[in-house]
């Protein structure tokens, strides 16, 4: 028997049926946003091997991007304002409704918002939104009209709004013939068409077209004048390759490498940079308990194996790659959630600092006392300080490590009995 074959039923058990799929509709749709709430909170996509939320929804529950992110939205939004959850399960406010409330959403009249807006349309809710946070008029302006192309005659003829044309002929609409449409442009788009072949649509400004034809001059007869697609594949070469040096020290003629007794510094030589990357194919590494991979190739970090804080070195064996999300979680399985949430506050304060003024000085004037108790004179001191200047947002311990870089004065065996002597 066919369950989704509904022609037997009676119109009243049709309407009854039609209700109840609406209502456990909602009332799934308020489950879902919960759980990929808590789900996101707790940052369980990593364990299971995804890079974030939005990967592990579109990949396990094969949603579209659009889905994904009304989704994520709405959950983040519900977790710190619970009241959408019931809005949602109650159909009083759908998820579109949800995303479009987020921005406006703050804790002092959160409550009030949602409550206005539950059961109105999206254009009511435009409405009121504009009445709640009204925006300064638009200025007048008189500007070019953008270029346009005459209208395929049967569009001209067949559509004017959403009202079908029919029998109408050129001579008796003769003001129609000649409309113009006007279309924003479209958004690039890239499809597969054949085996090994995609179709490319994008629309660029007028400085990539000179770009482009000033690279199709450069290339003379080594691309041929209209073989577009060609003069892409070398530009991408070109960026790859310039990418690779950046990323991974991606060269053609490697240097012999040059093995540094004693080297402790998390500096990874560009040899071993090159042979992990090789290794693990450019993707990271993680692998979930039920052998799920991750997919990330974005954001890759060289992560030590062997922590470098518990003696890990820079060596191809004890260096894997890892996204970001995923590197954040072996640090905090191995120091604890906790230390890595200090830490990350740590970071983020050094950044907002290194944003006010002065900021440079005030890291050096930090450095100062500490120089001059080793014996420095002052302005020995202010010159050791600002070895340091280009890594201001730094730690003490690594500011100070960079002002005694290669100094001879130094009255102590290492850096690193300093950083114990004076509790970097």
């Amino acid at each position: 028997m066919n369950t989704y074959a509904l022609s037997h039923l009676a119109d009243a058990a049709l309407s009854r049926g039609m209700d109840g799929a609406f209502v456990q509709g909602h009332a799934a749709d308020a489950a879902q946003i919960a759980h990929i709430a808590e789900f996101d909170a707790r940052r369980l996509f990593r364990p299971a091997g995804y890079p974030s939320m939005f990967a592990y929804c579109m990949d396990r529950y094969r949603l579209s991007e659009q889905s994904t992110l009304k989704r994520l939205r709405a959950a983040r939004a519900a977790r710190e304002f619970p009241a959408i959850f019931t809005a949602v399960a109650e159909n009083r406010l759908n998820l579109s409704a949800v995303v479009m409330l987020t921005p406006h959403l703050k804790p002092d009249t959160a409550d009030a918002l949602i409550e206005a807006a539950m059961d109105k349309t999206l254009a009511e809710l435009e409405v009121l939104l504009a009445h709640r946070n009204p925006k300064p008029d638009v200025p007048t302006a008189l500007t070019p009209a953008p270029a346009v192309t005459p209208a395929p005659p049967e569009l001209s003829l067949r559509t004017v709004g959403d009202q079908e044309l029919a029998g109408v002929t050129v001579a008796e609409m003769p003001a129609l013939s000649a409309r113009t449409v006007v279309r924003p442009d479209p958004p690039a788009k890239l499809k597969p068409l054949a085996p090994e072949k995609y179709e490319l649509h994008m629309t660029i400004p007028q400085s990539t077209h000179d770009k482009l034809r000033l690279a199709q001059e450069l290339l003379g007869h080594e691309v041929a004048s209209k073989d577009i697609p060609g003069v892409f594949d070398l530009a991408l070469d070109a960026l790859i390759g310039r990418l690779g040096k950046r990323k991974f020290a991606a060269t053609s003629k490697p240097r012999k490498p040059v093995r540094k007794m004693g080297d402790t510094s998390r500096h990874i030589p560009a040899h071993v940079q090159r042979a992990v990357w090789k290794r693990d194919h450019g993707q990271c590494t993680f692998v979930s308990d039920t052998g799920k991979r991750c997919c990330s190739r974005r954001d890759l970090e060289f992560d030590h194996i062997e922590p470098f804080a518990r003696g890990g070195n820079a060596t191809a064996g004890n260096i894997r790659l890892r996204c970001r999300a995923h590197n954040q979680y072996e640090a905090e399985r191995t120091y604890g959630e906790g230390f890595m949430n200090t830490k990350r506050d740590e970071a983020r304060s050094r950044q907002k600092a290194a944003a006010e003024p002065n900021y440079v000085e005030k890291a050096r004037e930090e450095l100062i006392p500490w120089l001059k108790a080793l014996g420095y004179r002052t302005d020995e001191a202010q010159r050791a300080a600002a070895r340091a200047d280009d890594i201001a947002e730094a730690p003490l311990e690594q500011r100070m490590k960079r002002a005694l870089f290669g100094v001879s004065a130094i009255r102590f065996h290492s850096l690193d009995s300093l950083a114990k002597r004076f509790r970097l």
